[in-house]
């Protein structure tokens, strides 16, 4: 039993497929995929695109020339062509008065009446992230409000533009016969952009904050809507601690990031940045799908700075772009570890990429301090990843009811239904690689090792019936399996059968041969050899294989076979029960 059991064990270990190692492997262990790749997925759902907005009335008011300035400007025009210093054609002219009044408009236009008014919409699009399930959102100070001077230029470029033309058009009307060419226009409209923007006034200015989200059972996608924010608290803008708190009310199960440590990370190590560019979210040649999902950039954390006031910010070359200021910025392993604030800007207002500056988590941790607000990672978060993990393993099975139970807790997943649709196709198309449970392992392994045992049984057993030597009794006979073969002396050709050699005492095993038995070369014909069972000796026989029934001796096999008899014979003796039936007295020797 113990060969079987040794011989079983090897059977199974080469039958068995072994478990599969992921089954071993903590729930939220990173699969075998891109540190981007997984990042992307986990984190993406809790990132969201904001936008801050403000309405208002704008008011300008008409301009006239001063006249009297206007005129001595001429004169100076005509004092500087008789000088040699400008062309005295009319149109070179022209654009050094244009370029004297751009310089001082206050000077040659005066404001009078009618005013004009349009109703404006101005605001912007920044990135945000959510902290608490129950709807606390972080973002820039500089994403949810702009200064004075900030928000005026914003206005005057969204509602003057129509004024300025007009304004810029009569200007250059004025100029009687001289054909205004690009520089002349460009020159006019500067002259009104300064002016209606310095005279301009906002009445009736309403502010509003929103996060877009998507419906229950929508995605990203037509179904995404702006949902209203409170704004908790706000800090500085950059240079300074540039942190915004908002609040989505009526939320719940939202997906959310959690937060790590600024001992996270160090010179060297990779950043990731999440968020929405405004190259994409502002060109409306892409589709509102591409704009409503957030991009992952990476770069190296390059140094630790401070500002002039102390406050530390992180330098990194991770790409960032104008609408990802307040992005989450991660570790490889999925914690925040500050968030993007600025980046440096060319002077043709492109963003530099090998220079972004991130506010490092532990602002981010005082200023939600000072609310008394505690992120928390949501369940349906930690469902996510869990469902992802089992994702990316090829897990579908597995994967599946995890994915469904998020869609539950959070109907407006933006992901989730695609990867519930993406998983049961998996599953129908044969590539589900789901370990099965440790119950059905164990029970599989029992059965085989029941039928192996088994096998080995039934082999043990067919072996051993082999084995077994043939019984020494059986029903007379001649040539059959087993039969007896005569004493060499007999074994002669037909017809010259001899008598056997005159009698010797038979020495047994166990004594002297009796009457009737064989010793070694000897007959008795007066009986057989006492001793009982088993007592006489076959020595002179051939072994022809057969089992030995005591030291040294062999048995004669059975049933005997026939063989040819000397004269006289009586060819139906037998050995039976031990005993030997001698010829009758007439027949022998």
């Amino acid at each position: 039993m113990t060969k079987i059991a040794a011989a079983a064990a090897v059977v199974m270990a080469v039958t068995l497929p072994a478990l599969p190692a992921a089954a071993d492997e903590a729930p939220d262990a990173r699969p075998d995929v891109p540190v981007g790749t997984w990042l992307a997925a986990r984190t993406q759902p809790a990132v969201q695109l904001t936008s801050f907005t403000y309405t208002g009335t704008v008011a300008v008011p008409t301009s006239t020339i001063n006249e009297n300035a206007f005129n001595r400007l001429v004169e100076q025009a005509t004092a500087t062509v008789l000088s040699g210093k400008i062309s005295s054609d009319e149109r070179s002219i022209a654009k050094w008065i244009f370029q004297r009044i751009a310089a001082n408009v206050d000077t040659y236009l005066t404001a009078t009446t009618p005013e004009r008014t349009v109703d404006a919409e101005v605001g912007g699009l920044c990135t945000g992230w959510w902290v608490t399930p129950d709807g606390y959102m972080v973002t820039g100070a500089h994403c949810v409000q702009v200064g004075e001077t900030e928000l005026s230029q914003l206005f005057a470029q969204q509602a003057l533009a129509k004024f300025n033309k007009q304004d810029a058009k009569e200007i250059i009307s004025g100029l009687q016969g001289i054909e205004a060419d690009e520089e002349i226009v460009k020159l006019a409209q500067q002259i009104y952009v300064t002016f209606n923007t310095g005279h301009m006034k906002l009445r009736n200015l309403k502010q509003s904050l929103s996060v877009i989200q998507s419906l229950p059972g929508g995605g990203v996608d037509k179904t995404a809507k702006p949902v209203p924010a409170e704004l908790v608290s706000v800090g500085e803008s950059y240079p300074g601690k540039d942190f915004a708190l908002l609040k989505v009310n009526g939320q719940q199960n939202l997906p959310t990031v959690p937060l790590g440590d600024d001992a996270d990370v160090r010179t060297g190590d990779i950043l990731y940045i999440s968020g929405f560019p405004g190259l994409v979210t502002n060109t409306a040649f892409f589709s509102l799908e591409s704009r409503l999902e957030p991009a992952l950039t990476e770069g190296p954390y390059n140094a630790k700075r401070a500002t002039q006031t102390g406050v530390p910010y992180i330098q990194t070359q991770a790409p960032s772009y104008h609408g990802n200021s307040g992005g989450p910025v991660f570790s490889k392993d999925g914690k925040v570890i500050g968030m993007l604030i600025a980046g440096t800007v060319s002077e043709g207002g492109e963003a530099s990429e090998s220079e972004s500056f991130v506010l490092p988590v532990s602002i981010i941790k005082e200023k939600l301090g000072e609310k008394n607000i505690k992120p928390a990672q949501a369940v349906t978060s930690t469902r996510y990843n869990e469902a992802l993990n089992d994702f990316f393993r090829h897990y579908y099975e597995d994967a599946l009811p995890k994915f469904r139970e998020v869609q539950a807790l959070f109907p407006n997943h933006p992901y989730v239904a695609k990867h519930i649709s993406d998983s049961q196709q998996a599953i129908s198309a044969g590539k589900d690689e789901s370990p099965k449970p440790i119950l059905m392992w164990v029970l599989i392994g029992a059965g085989v090792l029941l039928v192996v045992v088994l096998i080995l049984v039934l082999v043990m057993l067919l072996r051993r019936r082999r084995r077994r030597p043939e019984p020494p009794f059986g029903p007379p006979g001649g040539g059959g399996y087993g039969a007896v073969p005569p004493p060499h002396w007999q074994q002669l050709p037909a017809g010259q059968a001899q008598l056997p050699p005159p009698a010797q005492p038979a020495q047994g095993p166990y004594g002297q041969g009796g009457s009737g038995g064989y010793g070694p070369g000897g007959y008795d014909p007066n009986g057989y050899a006492p001793g009982g069972y088993g007592a006489p000796a076959y020595g002179s026989a051939p072994h022809n294989g057969h089992v030995q029934h005591g030291p040294g001796q062999q048995a004669p096999p059975w049933p005997p076979q026939a063989q040819a008899q000397p004269p006289g014979w009586d060819q139906t003796r037998d050995v039976r029960y031990g005993k030997f039936a001698p010829p009758p007295d007439d027949n022998s020797r």
